[in-house]
């Protein structure tokens, strides 16, 4: 058979199979996806509740500061962007099992850093397979996943960032009221995210390659067996042979991405929503326990033990609404669509940072309070859905690439909102700096509105307009 007819017979056994009725091994492989989530959030978000202790021992400056915090983001940028491409090339499960191993060796080496330099490096690099494992992990979901579920499912990844945050704020201040030496705390802190990683690693090994990534490189006899074991069904028109299918090309993906209309537009949505969200979160939300220290929010009793201690119950609690909020958008999906719930959360989270910034400038400490949670709830819906809407929208042979191109949108705002906002608010104060970050709120709204088409649901008509393609083969 040549190429074309190749194509067209791995295009039928990717129809079959996005149609397949959900199963415990599908269903068990999507969950192990978005679990990395948690490995993530705990890894990034540590360090915000570390970071007082990492300043007294190295002293920083504010670019030390804010690049220490960044690095993770800007080695995730890059982990994206290579993860996608890789696991196009050669897999989803040579890539989550090598990132989960190199990520457990990184995040123990960081908690030995001798000085800040080794930190921001060590950092930087653990960002590598995070970013990796993230694109990855998508593409696993969209193609593992029945339809109906899959969207659900990713839509998840806020919920599984919120549990990770407040897992890490509880650990952090557990440690700190045992009263453990505080250069021990922060090297402790930063290296126990390696033990969700091993059981995640452990988790992981007896999963299945998918077996749309297997039909895509033409590696058919694996591609059964897995399907049989994900979806119980063995892909009976395909042959008990391996053929040669052409590899594809970044420049494919951008070509066929740009002419559909649907897709273009959804794309570049997806994108600028990623970078929206991503920014204004590791910029207001990222240094929330920071705001909230100089604000004098969730104080106890008199000196330093107590403000910590009570600014980050305070903080908790906010995670907790945020959680809440992550578990609830998933639900709204069916209701609001992706238009929806990205207007929505892009306008509470406008909303709250303008009411925060007023608050911290008339030092109202209750209205504080209010503002966050109310951006985190927006938040936490205007962030579920972006990478879902890239990786929804691609067609299966590009699924890890549009999913490390969609995350490179965020970790390059995260990058850029962690490292500019403490210089912001060393320049413009807080409420100055708080008014910036709006404008991003602003913007995800307003692309919500005139750019997103509405996609609930695309898998299902993409699927239909494949079936009248491939039939009469």
């Amino acid at each position: 058979m040549d190429q074309s007819q190749l194509r067209d017979l791995s295009d039928q056994a990717t129809m079959r199979l996005q149609n397949m009725p959900g199963t415990a091994s599908s269903r068990r492989g999507g969950w192990m996806m978005i679990s990395t989530i948690l490995i993530e959030a705990w890894d990034l978000y540590a360090i915000s509740f570390l970071l007082i202790f990492i300043k007294a021992e190295f002293s920083p400056t504010d670019v030390q500061l804010g690049l220490a915090t960044a690095a993770v983001q800007g080695g995730a940028l890059v982990g994206a962007l290579i993860g996608g491409y890789v696991a196009d090339q050669f897999g989803r499960k040579r890539v989550f099992i090598t990132t989960m191993i190199l990520f457990i060796l990184l995040a123990i080496a960081q908690g030995f850093s001798q000085n800040i330099w080794e930190l921001i490096i060590i950092r930087f690099l653990i960002g590598v397979p995070l970013g990796s494992d993230i694109s990855n992990g998508y593409a696993y979901i969209m193609e593992s996943m029945p339809k109906g579920k899959r969207e659900e499912m990713g839509s998840r990844w806020q919920a599984m960032f919120g549990l990770g945050e407040v897992g890490a704020i509880v650990i952090v201040t557990i440690m700190y009221v045992a009263g453990l030496d505080h250069e021990l705390l922060w090297r402790i802190g930063l290296g126990l995210g390696a033990i969700p990683a091993i059981i995640l690693l452990l988790s992981r090994l007896n999963l299945p390659e998918t077996p749309s990534s297997l039909v895509q490189r033409g590696r058919f006899r694996e591609a059964k067996a897995s399907s049989q074991a994900l979806f119980g069904d063995s892909l009976d028109m395909l042959p008990n042979e391996d053929v040669q299918i052409d590899r594809v090309k970044v420049s494919d993906f951008l070509s066929v991405m740009w002419a559909d209309p649907i897709k273009k537009r959804a794309t570049i949505f997806g994108w600028i929503s990623n970078a929206m969200q991503g920014a204004e979160f590791t910029a207001f939300g990222f240094y929330l326990p920071v705001i909230l220290v100089a604000a004098g929010v969730g104080v106890t009793g008199s000196g330093a033990d107590q403000n910590i201690v009570g600014t980050n119950l305070v903080t908790a609690l906010v995670y907790v609404l945020a959680t809440i909020a992550g578990f609830v958008a998933p639900m709204m999906l069916p209701r609001v669509g992706h238009r929806g719930l990205s207007m929505w959360g892009f306008g509470l989270s406008f909303g709250g940072l303008i009411v925060g910034a007023f608050a911290l400038g008339m030092d109202i400490k209750p209205l504080i309070v209010i503002a966050a949670c109310v951006l985190m709830w927006g938040h936490y819906w205007d962030a579920s859905n972006g990478m879902t809407i890239t990786s929804l929208v691609a067609p299966p042979r590009f699924k890890a690439t549009a999913s490390g191109f969609g995350y490179v949108f965020v970790k390059g705002a995260s990058f850029f909102g962690a490292f500019v906002f403490p210089i912001m608010t060393a320049h413009w104060g807080s409420v100055g700096a708080t008014l910036a970050v709006s404008v991003l709120s602003l913007t995800g709204f307003l692309s919500a509105k005139f750019i997103l088409p509405e996609v609930y649901g695309y898998v299902e008509q993409e699927t239909a307009a494949l079936e009248e393609r491939v039939e009469p083969a």
